[in-house]
């Protein structure tokens, strides 16, 4: 899946191009990921999966962003969905759940609201107890594959007054709903990744057992933050995967544009601004590459470690891309005939890639809370010296 191969296949360039003007579900593309076996790297392996360390889904992830960031945001969704019942949910729970992944089922993780936003503890949706089960009350909205889903992974107002105790997550398996108890919202139309299924869900009445709750009730809040430890840093692979797309368009079109009697690339101005880039995905990388290992090292660090890595990358990696849209000139812009827009694509599709998981407002912020705990730290000497070298330098 060589970002720079033209295949016409489900990841090649015009298909892609097509499905994003019609705003279409890259469906092929996810069949044909389905059949890698990729679900099964979703899956934590004490379930019979093949997710052992972080890092190697960050490579994957990365892989396919390569292709095309829509259907790696496609695709990926299942894993963010999966999440919070590999760290929270009963051993039966979660084994239920990775059959179905690995067979294909698709999981949505759904916590914003079109009221509230990404404020958890604002959240209206409610789960009120009755004869054996929860009735689900509510709506979640800019919920990715809200429609496409069979299970939905979701953040639950139980208690009435709210607050950090008072949210729970629940698997709902659509599946198993009466008919009638939810409906999927109409597709929202986005900037980039047009051809993701962003929309939402809405449930009326919807009573679920008692096994869908994950984890006890009223550590809903604890389960979702610590799963964004986990989906920050994966969403870092979104932007890593598109600096190399980019950098596979820009550096042939430089080698083979004249300009002035002289190809582009060697130009002073040029290079730099492709140096630079390159030097920019070294730094990205390595910061990724750290924060992944860390999940497993320095796993009581990884509430400011996710954060730092998710406000640096996606703009590190936006300003890289923007350089390399002035040095595209006009190509940059265009949506057909240069590689069928292949650059303007990637370049939509990704802004949103500093929003998700926690924007970077939200992920400074939570960098900056961490700054007295870190400087008592410093002064008193303490450090988890045993983990730093498996963390620095990988195994």
């Amino acid at each position: 899946m060589d970002g720079a191969d033209p295949a016409s296949g489900p990841f090649g360039a015009a298909v892609n191009a097509e499905l994003d003007r019609r705003e279409d579900f890259p469906a092929e593309a996810c069949a044909a990921l389905d059949s890698l076996g990729l679900p099964a790297h979703y899956v934590d392996a004490r379930y019979g999966g093949r997710l052992r360390d972080m890092p190697e889904l960050v490579g994957l992830q990365r892989a396919v962003a390569r292709r095309d960031l829509t259907v790696a945001v496609a695709h990926g969704k299942t894993f963010l969905g999966a999440a919070p019942v590999w760290l929270a949910g009963r051993p039966d729970q979660a084994a239920r759940l990775a059959g179905a992944v690995r067979g294909g089922a698709v999981v949505s993780w759904a916590l914003t609201e079109r009221d509230h936003g990404g404020d958890l503890l604002a959240g209206g949706l409610t789960a009120r107890p009755v004869s054996g089960g929860w009735r689900l009350d509510g709506e979640k909205w800019l919920i990715n594959n809200a429609g496409r889903s069979r299970y939905v992974c979701l953040l639950a107002r139980t208690r009435e007054g709210g607050g950090p105790r008072g949210f729970s997550v629940f698997l709902v398996d659509k599946d198993r709903l009466a008919p009638g108890a939810y409906r999927v919202l109409p597709k929202v139309r986005t900037h980039g990744i047009r051809g993701a299924d962003i929309s939402g869900i809405a449930f009326d009445g919807a009573v679920v057992g008692d096994d869908s709750l994950v984890g006890a009730e009223g550590t809903g809040l604890d389960t979702v933050l610590r799963t964004l430890q986990l989906t920050r840093v994966l969403c870092t692979a979104l932007s890593l995967g598109a600096l190399d797309h980019a950098l596979d368009i820009a550096v042939p079109y430089a080698r083979g544009r004249n300009l002035y009697g002289r190809d582009l690339a060697t130009l002073p101005r040029v290079r730099r601004v492709l140096g630079e880039a390159a030097a920019a995905l070294d730094v990205a990388g390595t910061v990724v590459d750290v924060a992944a290992r860390a999940i497993h090292t320095l796993t009581p660090e990884l509430a400011l470690v996710s954060a730092v890595t998710k406000a640096l990358v996606p703009n590190l990696v936006q300003d890289a891309l923007d350089r390399i849209t002035e040095l595209l000139g006009v190509r940059g812009f265009l949506s057909e005939g240069f590689l069928d827009g292949s650059f303007a694509k990637l370049e939509r599709d990704h802004r949103i890639v500093a929003v998700f998981d926690g924007s970077t407002a939200v992920t400074r912020n939570l960098a900056v809370d961490h700054f007295p705990s870190l400087a008592r730290a410093w002064r008193a000497g303490r450090a988890d010296r045993a983990a730093l070298p498996a963390t620095l330098a990988g195994p």
